[in-house]
């Protein structure tokens, strides 16, 4: 079922997306050819707006609250749990989705596609930004778009054939990349990564541009902008914010186990300058410490946790109570992961606190490192390179 008014909703929903530079024209005239609706399956759970507040939709139920959430600038998640859960009221563990058009604008307007070009996708999702990918390209263009989900492929596969695009679509894992279609002018990245993997950076001619969302495990996440160079190496900065979901084999562990042998302790920082700390401290906290950092409201408290992602035995909580001068800490381990992530952000302020475009990033055949203000400046060891 189609309504008369879809050109309407789609400007109707264009019109959400707020201005910025990277959001052109062009592409909003991409988003006019290839509409988003064939994309949406008929049951979702839609977060609608800035605040991401959860709605069910379902075309058949309620076909007016399907349309409009469809066409809003809102993330409207197809999958959980991998597939092996179903989407209901309430589903947390969101697994692939249809992304918000305003940052879908966002990192097509950084990537910059020109007609005639070659373009690796990683994360095909629902196809609708390889579509609109092949739209921007032309018929002398091509994509080639991954998608590690089976099940995700295969209905991705139907709705760009449904929306008249002709990709070339691999099962597979994206970090790898597509060796056998390199070398690529463009790589669009539509899953979170914490390490780029360089097989990126090899199938990428030299000039070429990845776009990437960087989600280091502190805060949301931030758009990167690599440009490779004649040398093997790519160097770029931090445009602006990007929140995806994690490439699989990036994710974080689940759960963090608790033997009961840690260490009350206490701290005078409150907990809420670390969990609202602005984009260019968590920059530099990430690349400094190489630490995680989440935080939950629970009543008037805020509870925050730092973590070693490389072994779970390691973490700490610390919760802020109002009307507290100290704060406690509980620490699990030898490693004092809260002066750790502390210090970092301390070291940030005695830079004179630089914002996110004051950094950026190189991705070498060693690794990849964070900079502050030039490639000279590195502020953190190579982490090692991607698989």
């Amino acid at each position: 079922m189609t309504p008369q008014n879809v050109g309407q909703r789609i400007e109707q929903m264009i019109a959400e997306i707020p201005p910025a530079a990277q959001r052109t024209e062009r592409i909003f005239d991409a988003m006019r050819a290839v509409p988003r609706h064939p994309f949406i399956p008929r049951y979702a759970q839609a977060l609608l707006g800035a605040a991401e507040v959860e709605q069910i939709i379902d075309r058949d139920a309620d076909p007016e609250a399907w349309w409009n959430a469809v066409y809003s600038d809102s993330v409207i998640v197809t999958q959980v749990s991998d597939g092996a859960g179903e989407i209901m009221p309430g589903s947390n563990d969101p697994t692939s989705s249809a992304s918000a058009p305003s940052t879908v604008a966002d990192l097509l307007g950084w990537l910059d596609p020109v007609p005639g070009q070659s373009v690796l996708e990683i994360g095909t999702g629902t196809g609708w930004t390889a579509a609109l990918l092949t739209h921007l390209l032309g018929e002398h263009g091509s994509v080639t778009t991954i998608e590690v989900d089976e099940a995700v492929a295969e209905q991705a596969a139907k709705n760009v054939v449904a929306a008249g695009a002709q990709p070339h679509m691999i099962i597979g894992d994206g970090a790898k990349g597509c060796p056998d279609r390199a070398p690529f002018d463009r790589v669009h990245v539509t899953c979170g990564v914490r390490t780029v993997p360089y097989a990126w950076v090899e199938q990428t001619r030299p000039g070429g541009v990845i776009v990437l969302p960087y989600c280091p495990g502190l805060g949301n996440g931030h758009g990167l902008r690599l440009t490779v160079m004649p040398d093997g190496t790519a160097h770029g900065r931090f445009p602006g914010f990007a929140a995806y979901m994690m490439m699989r084999s990036q994710r974080p562990p689940d759960a963090i186990p608790d033997d009961g042998n840690g260490q009350d302790l206490t701290t005078r920082i409150d907990p809420r300058t670390i969990a609202y700390a602005p984009a260019g401290a968590l920059l530099a906290m990430a690349a400094l410490t190489g630490l995680q950092v989440t935080f939950k409201g629970e009543g008037d408290q805020l509870l925050l946790w730092v973590m070693d992602q490389s072994d779970p035995g390691v973490w700490t909580l610390v919760t802020y109570t109002p009307g507290h001068q100290e704060y406690e800490v509980y620490q699990l381990g030898d490693r004092p992961l809260w002066d750790e992530v502390t210090g970092a952000y301390f070291r940030w302020v005695s830079w004179g606190e630089p914002g996110r475009d004051s950094f950026g990033m190189s991705v070498t055949p060693d690794g990849q490192r964070i900079w502050l203000d030039a490639p000279e400046r590195a502020i953190q060891f190579p982490l090692p390179r991607g698989s």
